[in-house]
């Protein structure tokens, strides 16, 4: 009896350390992200108005911002790889990237980090409880006293501290290792709802969807995590308040950063362009969802990782969508004669357009970003709102490996509508255009010119 025990405890025994070298396989596998000669960086710095500003978003505010519920930040990961390629990506609790504000981050990098353009990327949260950014108004005389200096004073603290934030963080380099994970958050709803007269902004369960959030995790030699950047389809639109606040994505940033002291936590803006989070209204609502979402990054971070083993590959192009044939001057007369609406301020624009360049613009130049982690991740970055369409499109194409889709990046201009939302109509197909100085909506093109050349950036060739 004794004998027949011993052997059973030797046969356990054997059991446990199998099961042991099992559970340990995937941190001995993923132990290569160390040894891959990584540098990483990260720096954060708060961007929220010192004064009480008008508010972009939405065009029914009628005051400025009176308070503040939460701080917004400008935030900053640089990184390197064995051979001294970088890149620097930053994120924005603002409404959105103005092209303006990119080109001038950029040729300060240049300048002052000798950092190439297709090593930069921005990317805004679209929070509409942030400042504005521009003034949007079509007549001057209907901007308050003191507005658009106030904005410009805003802009140029921005543009100052974005570089600041970029310098530092490339300033902290040191040696790091790079995981990419993934996991899921409900929230997110199609808001294309199909009715009777159209497609109208409304939960649709039935629309398509992206609910994957994608996880960059940075550690120091010592294991400890430095920084998160992670994503998420979904317009981050739960509030619509008078106070600066980041919404649920600045909500998410906030509880990571608070559970995991020391990390910085980035959030990147995904193709939510026709996507809402439900329910909304309510502050309660926004902390609801931005538990939900840094839930699912920790979520995330229980998974096997896969460790980035490099090299940086980085790739900039910029091609021309075509906007659909434009009113002829009598139907713009016609339009800016009727009853002021968002239709007769836009053919008052589009007329101002025609007699100072004897022409309505029939293009626009569109920035595409692609970054490779070697085999192990693409990252693709689209300008504008891009509905989700484009990102389950790419990641259908690109099966096989693993593919991180944002957008807000780099310029955001107004709606990227698919072919199919084009056909169908509605906001996010040319209505928002109307709100805007573009002459919009864009023609049927639009997808093939974005997805074609995308396509092609990120299946070339690895250096």
């Amino acid at each position: 009896m004794r004998s027949r025990c011993l052997r059973m405890t030797v046969v356990l025994l054997l059991a446990a350390v199998a099961s042991a070298n099992v559970l340990a396989a995937p941190a001995k596998k993923s132990a290569a992200g160390s040894e891959a000669g990584w540098k990483a960086g990260a720096a954060a710095a708060k961007i929220t108005p010192r004064q009480m500003m008008w508010m972009a978003g939405y065009a029914s505010r009628k005051k400025p911002a009176e308070g503040v519920a939460q701080d917004l930040f400008a935030k900053a990961l640089a990184l390197e790889d064995a051979g001294g390629r970088r890149l620097v990506i930053v994120t924005l609790d603002l409404v959105s990237v103005p092209r303006t504000l990119r080109d001038h981050v950029e040729r300060q990098c240049i300048e002052k980090f000798k950092l190439a353009r297709e090593s930069l990327l921005m990317n805004a949260s679209h929070t509409h409880c942030g400042p504005e950014l521009k003034r949007a108004a079509y007549d001057a005389s209907q901007v308050e006293p003191g507005r658009a200096a106030a904005d410009e004073a805003y802009m140029e603290q921005l543009r100052s501290t974005i570089v600041d934030c970029i310098g530092q963080a490339l300033g902290r380099l040191a040696p790091a290792r790079l995981d990419y994970l993934h996991a899921r958050a409900g929230f997110a709803m199609n808001r294309r709802r199909p009715t009777d007269r159209g497609f109208a902004n409304a939960p649709n369960s039935d629309g398509p969807v992206d609910q994957v959030v994608p996880v960059l995790r940075i550690t120091d030699d010592k294991q400890a995590v430095r920084a998160l950047l992670f994503g998420y389809a979904c317009h981050n639109t739960t509030l619509s308040f008078y106070q600066f606040c980041g919404d649920y994505a600045g909500f998410a940033q906030q509880y990571l950063e608070e559970e995991l002291p020391g990390t910085v936590a980035m959030f990147m803006s995904g193709c939510g362009g026709d996507q809402n989070p439900y329910p909304r209204g309510t502050i309660e609502l926004a902390r609801q969802h931005g538990r939900t979402l840094a839930t699912a990054v920790r979520a995330a971070l229980e998974t096997v990782p896969k460790p980035l083993a490099g090299p940086l590959a980085t790739a900039w192009r910029e091609v021309e969508l075509e906007f659909a044939p434009p009113p002829t001057r009598d139907e713009l007369l016609l339009f800016a004669a009727g009853k002021p609406s968002t239709e007769q301020r836009h053919a008052k624009t589009l007329l101002e357009q025609l007699a100072k360049d004897g022409r309505i613009r029939t293009t626009y130049s569109y920035p595409i970003q692609v970054v490779h982690f070697g085999d192990d991740l693409t990252l693709i970055a689209l300008a504008g709102e891009v509905v989700v369409d484009y990102s389950l499109r790419l990641k259908a194409e690109l099966a096989g490996s693993s593919v991180w889709v944002a957008a807000y990046s780099n310029d955001v201009f107004g709606y990227v509508p698919s072919r199919r939302v084009l056909a169908e109509g509605g906001y996010e197909a040319g209505g928002a255009m109307l709100f805007g100085r573009l002459p919009g909506p864009f023609a049927p093109s639009v997808e093939e010119r974005i997805i074609t050349p995308t396509l092609e950036m990120a299946r070339r060739a690895h250096p």
